[in-house]
């Protein structure tokens, strides 16, 4: 049982939380009909007449609310599924609990008729048990104010039977107001859990989106740098190859220096296109930590920079860019993070030489340790080759936390100002977020030891989010 119980638990851990909150809102969901149910129909026990008839009669109004619990499961998984367009109307359904539905009233005013049940709340409370299932599907498959008009004309409709089988007027204001309410609930509560689960699918579809249009905006920024750098080139090519054929049909001495002309833009025109590829496969710093801190605020990740501005050489720029790409990937793909903070500083190594430092720190590591990719090794590579070195590891903060720590250290040469202090925000190169620049918190610059990273106060996305 206990084996079964952490089967249970690791498989839950594993889920994605939007799967996490769908599985639980929806059994949420599914328990309402049973809470109704086992909070209203009990009442009218102690309230009917002891005889065995009367008492047959709450019996089967018993039994026949259990049947509307269960009819009411499954009709909610069916009127969500149609309510997130993923499935038809549940018509055989709704159906289904009308004709359980309809027995219970009956009853109902049988023993109001015969004057078997007392005054008071006792028959609100049975339809308060067997009412919210059957509307809370209606709800699902037609608009609000549809929805309103049902609940409307079953409350004058109720009312009115129950006052011709003989119901006082003081019970009758009762059910009314059990009535109405429970219709209300009945139809908001499935409708506003099932839209909120709608939203959470569109932010997940927008997250798998953004990638891919990342991906195409850079296409067309390597194709138009392209087209500008070969389509003026090949153009004059074009003509002066013309010009150079019809100048050697005339026996013109001309056409050699125009093909001359021709070699020399060819060969300019592919040096062009080497820069513009060099260009498009180097990786900026700035401009990486700049992406990661926008990809991140738009997956709900707070994110933090600090000191991105360093001065070094362009081959250790260039490192640190990828292990900021690599590190922001790792975060959205393998973490469900609420924080990520990234500190670049500067450093002098053991051996006596500078050394500039990258530190990234995320909370929301899974519990279990994922299969290790090829993404870090092929940083590691990328930085011995200029003798510097990659560090990941798991971690924790004081509270017990579990966090993911990626440190790379890059020698810089001696024209680097170890250990100088870094500007941020706006004197860093990238423009502040809205709210201002943010407290870092107790930084080490000893490479790295801890970020001292503080939790926003708001949400985690507009709010206080550092500049770098």
């Amino acid at each position: 049982m206990v084996g079964w119980r952490r089967a249970k638990w690791s498989n839950w851990q594993r889920r994605s939380t939007q799967d996490q909150v769908e599985t639980s809102t929806r059994w949420v969901l599914f328990s309402t009909p049973w809470i109704f149910y086992f909070s209203g129909s009990p009442q009218i026990v102690p309230n009917v007449d002891d005889a065995p008839l009367p008492m047959g009669l709450v019996g089967l109004i018993y039994l026949l609310g259990l049947v509307q619990c269960l009819l009411s499961m499954r009709g909610l998984r069916k009127g969500m599924d149609f309510y997130l367009g993923t499935g038809p109307v549940p018509v055989r359904w709704l159906v289904a609990m009308v004709v359980v539905q309809a027995p219970i009233v009956a009853l109902l005013l049988t023993l109001v008729a015969a004057d078997w049940v007392k005054p008071g709340p006792a028959v609100a409370l049975a339809l308060f048990g067997s009412l919210p299932g059957p509307l809370g599907v209606y709800g699902l498959c037609v608009t609000p104010r549809r929805a309103l008009k049902l609940v409307a004309a079953l409350t004058t409709a109720l009312t009115g039977a129950f006052a011709v089988a003989g119901m006082g007027w003081a019970s009758l204001v009762v059910l009314v107001i059990f009535v109405a309410v429970t219709g209300c609930i009945g139809v908001f509560a499935p409708r506003s859990s099932t839209w909120y689960l709608s939203v959470m699918r569109e932010l997940d579809q927008a997250r798998t989106v953004q990638p891919r249009l990342a991906v195409a905006e850079e296409r067309l920024r390597f194709s138009r740098d392209l087209h500008d750098v070969m389509g003026r080139n090949l153009s004059v090519i074009a003509l002066k190859s013309e010009l150079a054929t019809q100048l050697a049909r005339r026996g013109a001495e001309s056409a050699v220096e125009q093909m001359e002309e021709v070699q020399r833009l060819a060969r300019e025109s592919q040096t062009e296109v080497r820069a513009v590829v060099r260009g498009y496969r180097e990786v900026g710093l700035q401009t990486e930590l700049a992406g990661a801190r926008g990809v991140l605020r738009a997956a709900g990740v707070d994110c933090r920079v600090e000191g991105g501005t360093l001065e070094m050489p362009p081959e250790a720029q260039s490192a640190l860019g990828w292990v900021v790409r690599e590190g922001a990937t790792n975060v959205l793909r393998h973490a469900e993070a609420s924080w990520c903070a990234v500190h670049v500083s500067a450093v002098d190594l053991a051996g006596g030489g500078p050394a500039a430092v990258l530190v990234m720190e995320n909370d929301g590591v899974s519990a279990r340790p994922t299969k290790g990719g090829s993404g870090l090794v092929g940083l590691r590579e990328r930085l011995a080759a200029l003798g510097g070195t990659l560090t990941a590891e798991r971690t924790t903060d004081p509270d017990g936390a579990a966090l993911f720590r990626l440190r790379a250290e890059v020698p810089v040469g001696a024209e680097f100002p170890g250990g100088a202090d870094v500007p941020v925000g706006e004197d860093a190169g990238v423009p502040p977020v809205e709210g201002g620049a943010v407290e870092a918190g107790a930084v080490e610059r000893d490479g790295g030891a801890g970020l001292g990273y503080e939790r926003p106060s708001g949400d985690g996305v507009g709010g206080s989010t550092a500049t770098g």
